[in-house]
C-alpha cells in the first residue's frame, strides 16, 4: 500500500477518535504509533510486523523524550506559574480595579475595562482559557450590577479572554515556534501589536455601539481623580512582571525560557512582599500549574509521535503539491485553511488544533512562500475566533459555565457577534498587512 493512502488512513482514524470524544493526546498517539507500526511493517507486499513494531517502539522510547527534554519547553510550566501566582495574588484584581475607575466616564466603560484587564491578564497567563475563567469570575458580575446587557458584559470577557493566546507570553507560540523550528523569542515578540490591535478593536467596538445605545452600558457613579491616582498602586506589579520578561527578551538579556524563570521567580517574591499567599493559595497555584502542564505535555508527547508518522509517509508533501497544482492564488489557499481552523476551534482545544495540523499545514505555508513566524500570528488568532464561534467555542461554555444561572447561553452567544466582527476585521487587517506582526520582530 502507498505510505501517502497509509497516512490520509491515519489522519481519517484521528479526526473519527476526536469525534468519539477519545482524549486528543491518546489519538494522536495511538493513530502515530500503529502508523509507524504499519508503514515500516510494510516496506513491499507482505507485512513484517516485528519490523514495523521495532521502529515504533524504539521511535516511542527515545524521540518523545528528547524533544520534551528541550530547554525551551520549561518555559510552558514556569509561565503558567507566573499567571496562577500573580491571579491567587489578586495583582489582576488590582488591575482590574484600576482600569474600571480610569474608564468610569466612558462609554461602556466597565466593559473596556474587562478587555484591559483580559489584555493584562494574558501578558501574565499564556493561557485564553485562563484568562477567560478568571476574568469571568470578576468581570461580569460587576458589569450585571450595573445593570449592563447581559449579552455585553459576557461577550466581551469571552472574547477577550482570547487575547492570552496572542499577548505573549503565550504557550501557544512556545509550542508553534518549537514545532516548525522557529525563534521563540521572535515569535513572542511578535504578538504585542496585533495583541494591542485587537484589544483596541474590540473597546473601539463598545464605545461606538455603547454611544449610539446607551441602555446597553448605563454610566457608573463620578470618580474623583484621587481615587484615580490611589489605584494605579495596584497596577504596578502585572507592569513589572511584564517588562521583566518581554523586555529582558527584547533587548537580548535573557532567553524565553530564562525569562520565564524570571517572571515565575518575580511573581513569588511580589506575591509574599505583598503579603497576599498564604499556605492554600500557593498549593493551588502549583496544583493549577502541575495539572495545566501534565495536560499539555501530555498532547505534545501524541503530536511528536503522530508528526513522525506524518512525515514517514511523505503525506503532507503530497499535499502542499496538490495545493500548489491546483494553481490557485496562495491567498485563496489561506482563506481555505482558516475557515478550517475556525471550524475546528468550535470544538477542539487549541493546543490540540495546532499541533495535529502543523504537520500537515505547515509544508503547503513554506511551498507558498509565506513566513512562518508571520503564519503564527495568523493562526493562533484563527484558533481564537474558534474559541467563541457557535455552535460550542469553549470560552463561551466556560463562562457559561461561570455565570449560567445569570445568563443564558443563547445571551453569550447574541453577545459574542459584535466580537466576532471585529475580530474578522482584525485578521483582514493581519492578512493584508504583513508588518504589523513582523516590524517589531524584525527588530529584535
Amino acid at each position: 500500500m502507498d505510505p501517502v493512502i497509509i497516512g490520509a488512513i491515519g489522519l481519517a482514524v484521528l479526526l473519527v477518535l476526536i469525534c468519539m470524544r477519545v482524549p486528543i493526546a491518546f489519538s494522536l498517539g495511538i493513530v502515530g504509533f500503529v502508523g509507524i507500526l504499519v508503514t515500516v511493517g510494510r516496506p513491499g507486499s507482505s507485512f513484517d510486523f516485528e519490523r514495523g513494531w521495532n521502529a515504533a517502539f524504539n521511535f516511542l522510547a527515545f524521540e518523545p523524550f528528547s524533544f520534551t527534554a528541550s530547554f525551551a519547553l520549561v518555559a510552558i510550566p514556569l509561565f503558567l506559574l507566573m499567571g496562577y501566582v500573580a491571579f491567587h495574588a489578586k495583582f489582576t484584581e488590582d488591575l482590574y480595579y484600576s482600569a474600571r475607575l480610569w474608564l468610569s466616564n466612558l462609554h461602556g466603560g466597565l466593559a473596556m475595562a474587562s478587555v484591559v484587564g483580559c489584555a493584562m491578564f494574558a501578558a501574565v497567563s499564556g493561557s485564553s482559557l485562563a484568562t477567560c475563567a478568571a476574568m469571568g469570575r470578576l468581570a461580569v458580575p460587576e458589569m450585571l450590577r450595573y445593570k449592563y446587557d447581559k449579552g455585553l458584559a459576557t461577550g466581551v470577557v469571552a472574547a477577550s479572554g482570547t487575547l492570552g493566546s496572542l499577548i505573549p507570553p503565550s504557550i501557544l507560540m512556545i509550542l508553534y515556534a518549537l514545532f516548525t523550528e522557529q525563534s521563540v523569542g521572535k515569535l513572542l515578540i511578535a504578538g504585542i501589536i496585533p495583541g494591542l490591535l485587537s484589544a483596541a478593536i474590540y473597546m473601539g467596538m463598545v464605545w461606538v455601539r455603547v454611544r449610539f445605545n446607551p441602555s446597553l452600558a448605563p454610566r457608573m457613579e463620578a470618580v474623583s481623580w484621587k481615587m484615580r491616582a490611589t489605584s494605579l498602586k495596584g497596577v504596578w506589579p502585572i507592569l513589572v512582571l511584564f517588562t521583566m520578561v518581554m523586555g529582558g527578551i527584547y533587548i537580548g538579556l535573557v532567553t524565553p525560557t530564562e525569562a520565564a524563570a524570571f517572571g515565575a521567580a518575580g511573581a513569588w517574591i511580589l506575591g509574599f512582599l505583598s503579603k497576599r499567599l498564604n499556605r492554600d493559595t500557593v498549593k493551588l497555584s502549583i496544583l493549577e500549574t502541575v495539572t495545566q502542564t501534565a495536560s499539555i505535555f501530555a498532547i505534545v508527547l501524541g503530536a511528536k509521535i503522530f508528526v513522525a508518522f506524518i512525515a514517514l509517509t511523505g503525506l503532507a508533501n503530497s499535499l502542499s503539491g496538490w495545493a500548489l497544482a491546483l494553481d490557485l492564488p496562495p491567498i485563496l489557499i489561506l482563506f481555505a485553511l482558516s475557515a478550517i481552523y475556525i471550524i475546528l476551534g468550535t470544538f477542539m482545544d487549541p493546543v490540540g488544533i495546532m499541533l495535529l495540523t502543523l504537520p500537515v499545514v505547515t509544508p503547503i505555508i513554506e511551498s507558498m512562500g509565506y513566513d512562518l513566524i508571520w503564519f503564527g500570528i495568523i493562526m493562533i488568532k484563527l484558533l481564537e475566533i474558534g474559541l467563541i464561534t457557535p455552535p460550542v467555542g469553549l470560552n463561551v461554555y466556560i463562562l457559561h459555565g461561570i455565570v449560567g444561572k445569570e445568563v443564558s447561553l443563547g445571551e453569550i452567544f447574541r453577545g459574542i457577534s459584535w466580537f466576532l466582527i471585529m475580530d474578522v476585521v482584525t485578521l483582514a487587517l493581519l492578512i493584508a498587512f504583513p508588518a504589523i506582526s513582523l516590524w517589531l520582530p524584525n527588530s529584535f
